[in-house]
């Protein structure tokens, strides 16, 4: 027995722990063979799979198939009880089954016959332990308690292997995950951190564990904490919410969080296991797409105002209805012209640059009656290609608000355009002539909004001045922006 012991305590191995389980038993009874066969059943319900044979060749039941649930090994794989018999020819459960009706030819002699249930601490039925002798009477009652115990110590070694395998399991799925897969207990310590928490948050594990879980969330969302443990402590799970957490350098990111209660043998919660996906590039990505469809939907609207506008400019100086349709078609295709110039075929950005005066006129020109209405001053300078379609989107807008709101809305006015260089590139946009400005306070534009963001994306300033003679518009930009 205690090289029984042994053997199972010196292996996490399920085909070592059983060999040598049916070996010790086999030798103890001394019985002429042992066999264990694993409790598996197949599609009709009554196949075992033989797992290890101890004083006969594997060989020796190769040729009868896998055994069948007869009404002898039913006792054992049902968890009934011990079968210890001098003579299982004379059990009346011997030989009920068809087409042998008992041992088929060719089979191991048996006739002194124990079998043993191999039970789980569940109550499961892990297999059976099965000893045979042709002579009759060669097991005792000694015997069956010796298989008992050995039994009991297979199934206790069976159920552990089982749990190291799960758990060898689990912790390779937690370590090869992509999501952070974080533990903590009910003071809100961390416990556990898997790779992935490594990488999307910054800390190693021995940086982070034994710290709050607070240490990742930002001072504005602490208060969620409270009420995650709350109700992690009640046995609730909390499923798929989306927040902000903080990473190691203090940059902050959205995630996609499911927390679910860890509970020990007893069922009680001691603590909770969280797991975080990164889902910062899919939020960002769905914000780029809500505002470039706003920016869309803005320029379609804009199309329309511009059309309107061309067709009011062109009418001014139109002697016919030749003149007017030539005008407009002039002045569409100058927008045109002025799309192509920073938007490729395909709709990408060209890796292209331009000179300022060129880009402001063909802008511009579209709106441009030759009459003087829009003037333009100051030093050539090259921008480049990413600049130049910052400047461009500007531009339109300023020129697009003009033909809907401003100056080149009436017949008299009139836009001046002038810049400067130094370290920087100063230009105002000013406006006279239109009709009486307002400042709107109650309400942001999205036009607005987009050259906010727009000229911040060159590290500049825009400022509006509503003056009583029409709107001033400044805008300054770095010139290491401009020529980028």
């Amino acid at each position: 027995m205690d090289r029984v012991g042994t053997a199972i305590a010196s292996s996490a191995d399920l085909t070592t722990i059983v060999q040598s389980v049916t070996d010790a038993a086999t030798e103890l009874t001394g019985a002429q063979f042992g066999a264990f066969f694993y409790n598996v059943l197949d599609s009709n319900g009554e196949s075992y799979l033989l797992y290890a044979l101890s004083g006969a060749p594997r060989s020796a039941f190769e040729k009868f198939g896998m055994p069948r649930n007869t009404a002898v090994f039913d006792h054992t794989f049902r968890g009934l009880g011990v079968v210890r018999s001098d003579d299982i020819k004379k059990d009346p459960r011997y030989g009920k089954l068809a087409p042998h009706h008992g041992m088929p030819k060719g089979h191991l002699p048996v006739t002194s016959y124990l079998a043993v249930p191999v039970m789980s601490r569940t109550g499961d039925v892990l297999g059976g332990l099965f000893f045979g002798h042709e002579q009759a009477g060669v097991f005792s009652a000694s015997d069956e308690n010796t298989v008992v115990e050995i039994a009991a110590r297979a199934a206790t070694a069976i159920d552990n292997t089982r749990l190291l395998d799960t758990a060898q399991r689990f912790a390779s799925i937690v370590e090869s995950s992509d999501d952070a897969i974080v533990s903590k207990d009910l003071t809100g310590t961390i416990r556990s951190w898997n790779r992935a928490a490594e990488r999307i948050f910054g800390y190693t594990a021995e940086e982070i564990v034994g710290r709050p879980i607070t240490t990742l969330i930002p001072e504005h969302l602490q208060h969620e904490e409270p009420e995650i443990i709350r109700r992690i402590s009640a046995g609730e799970r909390v499923d798929h919410y989306e927040t902000i957490r903080q990473k190691k350098d203090g940059t902050l990111f959205h995630v996609l969080v499911t927390v679910s209660p860890i509970r020990d043998r007893t069922g009680k919660v001691i603590g909770a296991s969280k797991i975080a996906r990164d889902i910062d590039a899919a939020k960002k990505a769905q914000e780029t797409q809500t505002l470039l469809l706003r920016e869309m939907n803005h320029r379609v609207k804009n199309l329309f105002a511009v059309a309107s506008g061309v067709v009011a400019l062109s009418a001014h100086s139109a002697e016919s209805a030749f003149d007017l349709a030539h005008s407009i078609q002039a002045r569409l295709a100058a927008l045109a012209r002025a799309h192509d110039l920073t938007v490729g075929p395909e709709g990408a950005a060209e890796a292209k640059k331009v000179h300022l005066k060129v880009l402001l006129k063909t802008i511009l020109s579209p709106y441009d009656t030759k009459d003087g209405r829009i003037s333009m001053n100051g030093p050539d300078v090259e921008c480049g290609s990413s600049a130049s379609t910052s400047l461009a989107l500007l531009v339109h807008e300023f020129a697009t608000n003009a033909v809907k709101y401003g100056a080149l809305s009436m017949p008299t006015g009139q836009v001046d355009i002038r810049w400067t260089l130094s370290e920087k590139l100063d230009l105002i946009w000013r406006e006279v002539g239109g009709p009486p400005v307002a400042k709107l306070v109650d309400h942001e534009g999205f036009g607005t909004t987009l050259t906010g963001l727009t000229v911040r994306s060159m590290d500049g300033t825009i400022e509006r001045a509503w003056n009583a003679d029409g709107l001033k518009i400044g805008v300054s930009v770095p010139l290491a922006h401009l020529a980028s």
